[in-house]
């Protein structure tokens, strides 16, 4: 839910003119950047709980198979950073270890003399070291390091060496390019990230919601009146171009790569956070029109509208992918 004092509010007069002078003289300087995105190195800003940086930071080097994003990517896709996470299976922690893998495996992160499941200083560092391990036991099969070790993560270090490289197993394919997908969203970008495309129609439906009154858990439902919240709107704008996005706005914020505040086209969802260091404690997003103004739904009593971007809680943007959007975890253990 957005804070009722967002800067801004309703900017009268505003209609498809506005939107759309926005749009065309924001993708003119645009026009170059699709062939300008070079390597990620490091950690996007804020995308790790602060609490949590330093661990990945230090952890995510262990070996060259893996990195500070990769860690980060696991780490999220196992348990979207819940430290007493347990799933169906008997996963436990951070890192979702079977207890069996936990008590051959485990490292003493914080060397506080105990390996501790639920310890987030102990389930980071032993979810790199296992990860280090694979890559080590799979080193001579053909192929990348990486994409190796985590199909060995998956389906087992003797299924990699069996086949030479990862599997046909659709499970395994399909957990090695979401979680090499889901890194991207955890890098810091280096040069420009390349627009999405399908930004405008998203736009474009979410321009003809403006009006609407927001709706506390609003998805757009007949029974709701089509009414929406701030993720409803950006979830279904989404969904109107067939990229399918989480429900929650801190789970949309790891969709794609993050651009800079200087670098946002139209239809980068933009974030706002209640702790600047942290994205899961974001509690609003819009869409981003051009000009330093986003539509959004912002708050009980307003309607869906333009407002300006600039905040103070303002947090950061993610240039929605369809493949970022399709890596993300949809159901997340719970804590025991």
């Amino acid at each position: 839910m957005r804070k009722a004092w967002l800067v801004g509010g309703a900017v009268g007069g505003c209609g498809a003119g506005f939107v759309g002078l926005l749009l065309v003289g924001t993708y003119v300087a645009a026009s170059g950047i699709a062939g300008g995105a070079g390597a990620a190195v490091g950690l996007a800003t804020g995308a790790v709980p602060a609490a949590y940086k330093p661990l990945v930071q230090r952890f995510g080097n262990t070996c060259s198979a893996i990195s500070e994003p990769l860690l980060a990517a696991q780490l999220y896709q196992e348990s979207g950073w819940n430290p007493t996470a347990k799933s169906p299976a008997n996963a436990f922690g951070m890192a979702q270890f079977l207890p069996s893998t936990w008590a051959t495996h485990a490292v003493d992160g914080d060397g506080d003399g105990d390996r501790d499941i639920f310890d987030p200083a102990d389930a980071i560092a032993s979810a790199a070291a296992y990860d280090c391990e694979l890559a080590k036991n799979v080193r001579r099969v053909p192929g990348d390091v990486t994409a190796n070790m985590l199909a060995a993560y998956n389906a087992g270090t003797y299924a990699v060496i069996k086949n030479n490289g990862v599997p046909p197993y659709k499970e395994t394919q399909d957990y090695v390019k979401r979680i090499t997908t889901l890194a991207k969203s955890f890098a810091k970008p280096v040069g420009r990230v390349p627009p999405t495309a399908q930004a405008a129609g998203a736009i474009n439906f979410a321009q003809g919601k403006l009006g609407l009154p927001y709706l506390w858990g609003g998805s757009g439902t007949a029974a709701q009146g089509g009414r929406f919240d701030c993720s409803g709107l950006t979830q279904a704008a989404y969904h109107s171009v067939g990229v399918e996005l989480p429900r929650v706005a801190n789970d949309q914020y790891n969709a794609g790569p993050h651009p800079s505040r200087d670098e946002l086209l139209p239809g980068d969802l933009v974030f706002f956070s209640t702790d600047l260091t942290n994205s899961r404690a974001i509690h609003h997003v819009g869409i981003y029109v051009g000009g330093g103004y986003m539509i959004d739904a912002p708050h009980t009593g307003a309607k869906i509208r333009f407002d300006k971007i600039d905040s103070p809680d303002y947090f950061g943007a993610t240039r929605v992918t369809e493949a970022g959007a399709a890596s993300l975890p949809k159901d997340l253990p719970t804590s025991v």
